[in-house]
């Protein structure tokens, strides 16, 4: 029996893709929210992680892996479910390691496919974001950049993000220009709207 965890904040979808998954003899499948996850996982302690990478509150998959005190035994696999459209979302799966990749837009069976591949150990990717990993590897931020950028999408102040980050107002100023040059915008808002276009913020 596969133990499957689905993490999505929307309760709609959640609901839905737990009872399809569920029908499946060998899968026993539970969900729950972003905010919920980690608790969750460490309760269940899931064979694979299916998450919704483009949800607003997935911006640290990597959690849901991490071995809890006292816990032992292997990590979750991690599936994420992702879009084309969104490079920064495959990159934040990416680089949490996830094994494997399910388009948003594939059928049940692909799903079924992935969770039941990765569960094995093995790594499943989802043919159709091929193109979505070319721009992943493409994305031109560094970790610190993508920082402030995302206080100052959230509607931070230059000083507000200064002291959240400890660095000078000069320091992010830069920041904030070399965010602007980067991504080709012609001001930070410009620079907030492309890097929410793809997935990044």
């Amino acid at each position: 029996m596969i133990r499957v965890l689905l993490v999505h904040d929307a309760y709609l979808m959640r609901s839905a893709l737990t009872a399809l998954l569920g029908r499946e003899r060998d899968l026993q499948v539970s969900g729950a929210s972003w905010g919920a996850a980690v608790v969750q996982a460490r309760s269940v302690r899931p064979h694979v992680c299916v998450v919704d990478v483009d949800c607003p509150g997935a911006l640290r998959p990597a959690a849901l892996t991490a071995p809890a005190r006292g816990v032992t035994g292997p990590a979750p696999a991690l599936l994420a479910l992702a879009t084309a459209a969104k490079p920064g979302a495959l990159r934040r799966a990416f680089d949490a390691g996830a094994l494997g990749y399910v388009s948003k837009d594939a059928g049940p069976r692909r799903l079924l496919e992935g969770i039941r591949q990765v569960a094995k150990g093995e790594r499943f990717v989802d043919e159709s974001l091929a193109f979505g990993f070319l721009q992943a590897a493409e994305m031109p931020l560094t970790p610190r950049e993508l920082s402030v950028l995302r206080m100052a999408a959230e509607g931070s102040t230059i000083a507000e993000i200064a002291r959240q980050l400890h660095l000078s107002l000069g320091t992010v100023r830069n920041y904030m220009s070399a965010i602007t040059r980067k991504t080709g915008a012609r001001n930070r808002v410009d620079a907030i709207r492309k890097s929410q276009h793809a997935g990044w913020v």
